[in-house]
């Protein structure tokens, strides 16, 4: 873990609510693994279902993808720990792009808050952790996509500055395709 993100929370505003006084954006460790499985799991809205294998074990599958995201140095696998608790996650990756000469575009995907939190401030400061270290790193876009059927996700990205500019389309592939 580096020592930037260790303990490092960004702020754009107070929240109006105390439950985010403890909250401690930083890199995934491999014994948050099931926790972020689970804010996955729980998540009404995904393509794929997850099978997360025996309660209480994390499946091969998920520890070799852990391995492979937290090795790679253009990725950050972040966690939000609200005391000692695992109460959201993402993954941002940052791409280098033959666009605005050779810039950095930074992408974050898989954001999710404890669905029982939602709407006192987690979500905003994890994602204000991940404008700030775009920023940083000198990445002259921040992108995400979000499901078309998510009208709320929608407008906390909007309250947060992102605008709708562009239609996603994807194409799944593989024996988990739907």
């Amino acid at each position: 873990m580096s020592s930037d993100l260790a303990g490092s929370v960004v702020r754009r505003r107070e929240e109006p609510t105390v439950m985010t006084a403890g909250l401690v954006i930083r890199e995934a460790g491999r014994a948050d693994l099931a926790a972020i499985l689970d804010l996955v799991a729980a998540d009404a809205i995904r393509e794929v279902a997850e099978d997360l294998g025996m309660p209480g074990e994390v499946a091969p599958a998920y520890v070799a993808a852990f391995d492979e995201i937290t090795a790679d140095p253009h990725t950050l696998l972040l966690v939000g720990d609200l005391d000692g608790e695992i109460v959201a996650t993402c993954q941002l990756t940052f791409l280098r792009h033959l666009m605005y000469h050779g810039g950095l575009i930074a992408q974050v995907e898989s954001v999710r808050t404890a669905t029982a939190l939602r709407g006192r401030g987690i979500g905003s400061r994890l994602m204000e952790w991940v404008i700030a270290e775009s920023r940083r790193r000198g990445a002259v876009r921040l992108q995400l996509t979000s499901n078309a059927r998510r009208p709320d996700a929608h407008r906390f990205y909007e309250r947060l500055g992102f605008q709708a500019t562009h239609v996603g389309m994807k194409l799944y592939l593989g024996r988990d395709a739907s």
